[in-house]
């Protein structure tokens, strides 16, 4: 396995790439068992990153529609302007 960026650095989409780089890999079953608990181990540490990512999203965006549900509907607000 090559130098690889700490987990912190990548983008989402770089992590995404890299893990599906790491199933295919462990998938084609040419890798000395050394390679492949070292690449099972970052492919976990991937996922784990990639779900806290996308829980924290998730999280954000109920926030965000909590905050226009709460603005009302137009029909409620006067959008006519003064």
């Amino acid at each position: 396995m090559t130098e690889q960026k700490p987990m912190e650095e990548l983008s989402f989409r770089e992590a995404m790439t890299q893990l599906e780089g790491i199933v295919s890999l462990l998938e084609s079953n040419t890798l000395e068992l050394e390679d492949s608990l070292k690449n099972y181990e970052r492919g976990v540490a991937l996922l784990a990153s990639l779900q806290k990512r996308l829980t924290a999203a998730d999280q954000q965006v109920q926030v965000l529609v909590g905050e226009l549900s709460s603005l009302g509907s137009d029909a409620e607000q006067d959008t006519t302007l003064s």
